[in-house]
């Protein structure tokens, strides 16, 4: 695992995009505070930039470099969960300005999944992760799935767990700092 995380990390501070397995589904990452990455994600994904994608993090020094402020329930949410969840917050900063959604919010879950949490502890800065597909195709639950299209498309491709066979994406969970929720999808 530790010369994955090396060339993931190697691959990603020089601007690059990858293709490795998170707690739910194979997804497409970068830089999240990289904002030519992002823009590179974008285009493999043939996605319109307006649709936000998500980042993963590692705690709570990272989120709060991302967010200033974080209703007090989002950790709850985390904490009492018993699968994967995405929260939608208000306000981020620091990171790139392509991958804040229209209504300045951001995606965000905390990770645990043992690749990702320690490639994250490397880079000391968020991950995007968004599904390896093409937009408005099915999100492969298998590596066997992704497209050639998306595997040649991006700068490297994590050997790990090619056998995985991958839950549901996540949960995701709208917070307003007005104490709003809304469940977008469970």
């Amino acid at each position: 695992m530790n010369t994955e995380i090396h060339n993931a990390y190697e691959v990603i501070k020089n601007g690059g995009i990858i293709l490795y397995p998170t707690d739910t589904v194979w997804g497409i990452g970068c830089d999240a505070t990289n904002a030519e990455a992002v823009a590179k994600i974008y285009d493999l994904k043939q996605r319109d930039d307006s649709k936000s994608m998500i980042v993963l993090m590692n705690g709570e020094k990272m989120m709060y470099n991302v967010f200033k402020e974080i209703p007090d329930v989002a950790w709850e949410i985390w904490e009492l969960s018993e699968k994967a969840t995405t929260l939608i917050l208000d306000n981020p900063r620091n990171v790139a300005a392509n991958i804040i959604a229209d209504d300045k919010t951001l995606g965000v879950r905390i990770i645990k999944e043992p690749f990702c949490f320690k490639l994250l502890e490397r880079m000391k800065r968020p991950l995007v992760s968004t599904s390896a597909n093409i937009s408005g195709m099915f999100a492969p639950k298998t590596f066997k799935e992704i497209s050639p299209e998306i595997i040649k498309g991006v700068d490297y491709v994590v050997n790990l767990q090619h056998d995985k066979v991958c839950k549901n994406p996540s949960t995701i969970i709208k917070l307003s700092l007005d104490n709003q929720v809304k469940i977008i999808r469970k």
